[in-house]
């Protein structure tokens, strides 16, 4: 008996849909079914309203809305039944539902609420007693702050975001939350109250001192509380002059520095009704610009896991150093019972240096240092409310009595995104290799992609996620993410007249100034087109769109009529093995070779996303500008024979995965100079964060995957494996952050997780699996497995916009059988690695080729 259902219908790219910022918010919708090469035909979406549509069509990701326009605070259910092209259909879908937020600035009554100017340390408490005149039918609580808030409502916590409301480039967005806190009102007395730290609007920010008060020199509370009674009236409570502020427990707060806690000073039911504040002191009411605040596009920062230790250390020094087996971003809860005034200290850090101490000085001025002094009467538990580090290792000093299994946990805090995409094969150490990727991934999405967790940096450069992208958006659900982040980039872009080297932008030594960067500022097309290619997002491109051409437009007007970006201080092939510790930028590679060569592939996919909008002209006018770019670059860096000027990995791979040369030989003897360049290099790494996600691609299509993977599984450093044996959990940022002899490296910025090296793992998932889309959003699949290596097997998993794809092979002496998970609504072509020029058409369902080894 065959089954075909429908799952409940999601919205725009939103794990919960309330309080969204889209008025006309798009439907998605996966498919369930065991009938063979199953395609749509038409839809039926039906409104709780009674508003049916029928549309002839086999679209189901992003459709546009059928109804009316979404008013704000409006709710909405939905569901759909789906027809197929062989006659059958389902039935309808569970009712989904969906809320908009405040969508206008008008909407907005609530002020600024701030503790006064000599309670700005630490995390002052704010409050503010009201009365519920009935019964409560519904509650919504619309919040923000500049700065960090923790809300509590009648002594419950609401919500359970972390570090909200984030970070976004404050003087032009600030994204606001919206809670359901219908079942924490009462009628009657209630109290509203919350915690306001300096987070990263008023705390220091960035290296070299970095900082502080870059959006403000005061923290508030933007809170408008709207309730709707059983009687069907409605009243407003926002942040406004009848509050009241006092000092609170936290002591200290600062995003690289640690909290400090003295639970002694938390008064007893301070947001709870009937607590005597006339102690307090009234809070001072500031203006805010409303028109800034934007519902959020993704999921806000949240615990997402917790561990235990796995081991209990002794230091040299005697201290006591947990291990908690796995370099994550977030920070400790610990339950602990001591007298009154006791002070426990925890330091953190990613590993121990060659003595077995925490190793500090990677952490550069992050003391990451949190303290807890305890009330004294009884157990207590507590977890910092405003700060995250990255760390494997915490220490601690002034621990009363015995500790005990489960006192410390640690708490693993990141963008609460979906997880998407796996990897598994025969190899430990490439399993190990891909988890590490996973973890540099959860602890670098913290609100924004990150460069780092750990030390006093933690920016949205753009070089790092614009190599990365595509892994990032196989492993999680990212694109809502990354859309907000992308919207942030625009702005600043806008203002500057150039995409900056991270996002937010702050003027730091000796990036005061805002020069547009090869590889860092292409993000601003790289990142959309990868996330359309991999979501099917139309939309999102269209939005960044601008942003796109006006990066394009700038590079081309700087590399004039020689369509060469040869001129301006640039990162080029930035930690280069071969570069000093104290100059990474010094690479083998010629940095306008690296310029130019971007400008070329910007332009190309300029063109590529304006076809996609249907901007003709557009798309002919990009073409035409990377053609001309294209042969400038092989005039310039090529010879006739096809050699390429610096002679470096990174210069060939770029040359290759770009399509910079002319000619069939030229680009044949380019890919051999590589593999030898790889081959005399003992196939040790020679490439930085411009060279390494494009290494295995180009060795791959001149034809030589042996030595990519040989590449991919060498263990000497420079190498990907090399921190796999040296007990890496997380992505280094340079191959030898830790030496061999245990030392860590003596350059300045050696942090033990940053994503960007482990781009590669887009290649183990579309290489070694065998798994990519052909289409935007995976409508088609391609399946083209490259089995080498000494791998017996291998899988990558995804689930995509229309349900899971899977491609798996095994290897015996005498077959391959190759596995292949088609989602419903979509086809694949499968490319027999003994014969992927003759590939084979398969629709939805499961299909198995045993093919002779």
């Amino acid at each position: 008996m065959t089954f075909l259902n429908v799952e409940p219908v999601t919205f725009e790219h939103h794990r919960d849909p309330l309080g969204i910022g889209e008025a006309a918010p798009r439907l998605s919708w996966l498919v369930g079914t065991d009938r063979p090469g199953w395609l749509q035909q038409a839809y039926e979406i039906e409104l709780n309203d009674g508003g049916a549509t029928r549309v002839e069509s086999g679209e189901s990701v992003l459709v546009p809305w059928p109804g009316e326009v979404l008013r704000s605070r409006e709710r909405r259910s939905v569901r759909v039944r789906v027809h197929g092209q062989d006659g059958s259909v389902s039935d309808w879908s569970p009712w989904s539902w969906v809320e908009t937020g405040l969508l206008h600035s008008a909407d907005w009554r609530a002020g600024a609420t701030a503790p006064v100017r000599d309670l700005l340390d630490g995390a002052p408490l704010l409050r503010r007693d009201f009365t519920a005149r009935a019964r409560v039918a519904a509650a919504r609580l619309y919040v923000t702050a500049h700065g960090l808030y923790d809300l509590e409502l009648n002594g419950t916590s609401v919500g359970e975001d972390v570090l909200a409301p984030g970070w976004t480039s404050y003087h032009h967005r600030l994204r606001y939350r919206t809670h359901d806190v219908t079942d924490l009102l009462r009628e009657g007395a209630n109290t509203i109250g919350a915690m306001v730290a300096d987070g990263w609007y008023r705390g220091r920010i960035g290296f070299r001192g970095g900082r502080s008060g870059l959006y403000g020199d005061r923290t508030a509370l933007i809170a408008q509380l709207e309730i709707t009674y059983t009687d069907g009236t409605t009243e407003t409570v926002a942040s406004d002059g009848d509050w009241r502020c006092a000092p609170g427990p936290v002591t200290s707060a600062s995003l690289y520095d640690g909290e400090a806690h003295d639970a002694r000073l938390l008064p007893l039911g301070w947001s709870t009704p009937g607590f005597d504040d006339s102690a307090w002191r009234p809070a001072d009411l500031l203006p805010h610009d409303p028109a800034l605040l934007v519902a959020p596009t993704g999921p806000p920062v949240r615990r997402v896991e917790t561990l235990t230790p796995v081991a209990t250390l002794t230091g040299p020094d005697g201290e006591t150093i947990l291990d908690f087996g796995q370099n994550i971003a977030g920070r400790l809860r610990i339950r602990v019972q001591g007298p009154a005034g006791q002070t426990v200290s925890f330091r953190h850090a990613e590993v121990l240096d060659e003595h077995g101490a925490l190793a500090l000085r990677p952490l550069r001025m992050a003391a990451a240092h949190d303290t807890y002094t305890l009330k004294g009467d009884g157990p207590e538990e507590w977890e910092p409310r405003f700060t995250v580090h990255g760390f494997r290792y915490a220490q601690l000093d002034g621990w009363p009595g015995e500790l005990n299994s489960g006192d410390v946990l640690a708490v693993v805090c990141h963008t609460d995104m979906r997880r998407t995409g796996d990897f598994t094969c025969s190899d430990p150490r490439l399993n190990r290799l891909h988890e590490n990727v996973v973890w540099s991934m959860r602890g670098n999405f913290v609100d924004l992609p990150t460069d780092c967790p750990q030390r006093d940096e933690r920016l949205g450069w753009t070089g790092d996620i614009q190599v990365f992208a595509p892994t990032a958006a196989f492993l999680y659900d990212c694109a809502g993410p990354l859309a907000s982040w992308l919207a942030d980039l625009a702005a600043e872009q806008a203002e500057f007249g150039t995409v900056p080297v991270f996002v937010p932008w702050i003027a730091l030594e000796p990036f005061v100034d805002v020069p547009p960067t090869a590889a860092w500022g292409d993000a601003a097309v790289v990142v959309p087109w990868t996330l359309h290619r991999r979501t099917g997002d139309l939309e999102l491109l269209r939005a960044q769109y601008p942003s796109m051409t006006a990066w394009v437009d700038q590079i081309a007007a700087l590399a004039g009529d020689s369509h060469l970006w040869d001129t301006g201080p640039q990162l080029g092939d930035w930690l280069d093995p071969t570069a000093p510790p104290e100059r990474p930028f010094e690479a083998q590679t010629d940095p306008g070779l690296v310029a130019t060569a971007y400008l070329a592939y910007s332009a190309r996919l300029v063109a590529a996303s304006a076809a996609s909008l249907g901007r003709a002209e557009d798309a002919d006018r990009y073409h035409a500008l990377a053609d001309r770019v294209v042969a400038a670059f092989d005039s310039a860096y090529a010879t006739t024979e096809g050699k390429v000027t610096s002679d470096s990995q990174t210069a060939y791979a770029l040359t290759l995965r770009f399509g910079l040369l002319d000619g069939d030989q030229r680009r044949a003897h380019a890919g051999r100079r590589l593999a030898e360049l790889v081959r005399a290099n003992g196939h040790r790494i020679g490439t930085g964060f411009v060279g390494t996600p494009l290494i295995c691609d180009a060795l791959t299509d001149a034809g030589a995957i042996e030595d990519a993977y040989r590449l991919l599984l060498q263990t000497e450093c420079p190498s990907w494996l090399y921190a796999v044996t040296m007990g890496a959990t997380t992505i280094w940022e340079r191959w030898d952050s830790m030496l061999p002899d245990g030392t860590i490296n003596p350059g300045e910025m050696t942090s033990f997780n940053h994503y960007a090296l482990g781009a590669v793992a887009d290649w183990m998932h579309r290489t070694i699996a065998g798994l990519a889309p052909a289409e935007p959003g995976y409508r088609r699949l391609t399946v083209r497995p490259r089995p080498g290596g000494g791998l017996t097997h291998a899988r990558a998993r995804h689930e995509t916009p229309y349900g899971t794809a899977e491609a798996s092979w095994e290897r015996t002496e005498a077959r391959l059988t190759i596995t292949v998970v088609v989602p419903p609504n979509t086809t694949a072509t499968v490319h027999p690695p003994a014969d992927p020029d003759h590939p084979i058409e398969v629709g939805s369902g499961r299909h198995v080729f045993r093919l002779e080894a």
